[in-house]
């Protein structure tokens, strides 16, 4: 029988784990070895984070935050049936006010997974981006997750030894993460961070009773390519957002970084066989064309 504190198996005590093994496919019949008391989860309002809700199992309690609140009130009817504890949280990550306001709300409650999901971004030149606009890519993309996790992380490794169980973190990056993307220089630097933030948390904490996962998808169908200013045509063959959930909660405790998808493995690849202002040269004519239809 597994340990509480062995890494890939953050299961509830007596419980045997049943872990998906991860194919290029997809094809996983089964999450029943992902059992978290409560998680947090950023940008749940859509997307990957709404998938993420949905597919946890219902003994996990959800704290789910995002800016919409109306659609975070659906949220909660939807998955709050029976005695789940769905708490909800409408907050700009964007701000200190909206990340204290979420710190305050996940320390009053027994949290042992938090996933830092929300991100936003925006396709064209640097400089022909708002500045306002770009400071709120780096503000969510990067401050929000340092802010939560350094917030959420110490009570989590306490409440983790205490009752001898494991958490989890997952940081949402990007398959943008891997090389510079001129047209979205900004969102695609902030995920690299994300990634290296994650890689590098999950070494620190590799003695402890918690798993660390730095998600890379590649092109997913929600929200965000049209806030990014991506045209709808262009999302042809994009991932849907409950594939990216599945891989992310199966991937947690198995590896460090996952990225989603055979196609999107072999796109983070190219730095590694290609001069990088090539691999640069590729992104810059890729991301010009997303904006069109």
């Amino acid at each position: 029988m597994p340990q509480p504190h062995e890494r890939g198996k953050p299961v509830a005590p007596g419980a045997a784990s049943q872990r998906v093994p991860l194919t290029g496919r997809a094809e996983f019949s089964s999450l029943a070895g992902m059992s978290y008391r409560f998680a947090l989860i950023t940008g749940a309002t859509s997307g990957i984070g709404e998938a993420l809700a949905k597919a946890l199992p219902a003994e996990t309690g959800l704290l789910l935050t995002g800016r919409d609140a109306e659609r975070l009130a659906t949220l909660k009817a939807e998955l709050g049936e029976g005695n789940r504890r769905v708490e909800t949280l409408a907050a700009d990550l964007a701000r200190d006010a909206g990340r204290d306001k979420v710190i305050a709300a996940a320390q009053e409650l027994p949290v042992d997974l938090l996933i830092n999901n929300a991100g936003t971004g925006q396709i064209g030149p640097v400089l022909e981006i708002p500045a306002e606009r770009e400071r709120e890519v780096a503000e969510v993309n990067v401050v929000a997750p340092v802010v939560l996790t350094r917030a959420l992380l110490p009570g989590m490794l306490e409440r983790a030894r205490s009752e001898r169980r494991r958490g989890g973190l997952i940081v949402v990056a990007s398959i943008m993460a891997f090389q510079p993307a001129p047209m979205m220089a900004t969102y695609a630097a902030s995920k690299a961070f994300d990634l290296h933030y994650a890689e590098a948390l999950a070494a620190e904490l590799s003695g402890q009773p918690i798993d660390v996962l730095a998600l890379c998808p590649g092109g997913t169908r929600t929200r965000f390519g049209a806030r990014a200013g991506i045209h709808a045509a262009r999302s042809n063959g994009w991932d849907s957002p409950e594939r990216v959930a599945r891989e992310a909660l199966a991937a947690l405790g198995q590896r460090d970084v996952h990225v989603v998808g055979g196609r999107n493995r072999l796109v983070t690849s190219m730095p590694r066989f290609l001069p990088r202002r090539t691999v640069t040269a590729i992104f810059r004519r890729a991301l010009s064309g997303l904006g069109e239809a």
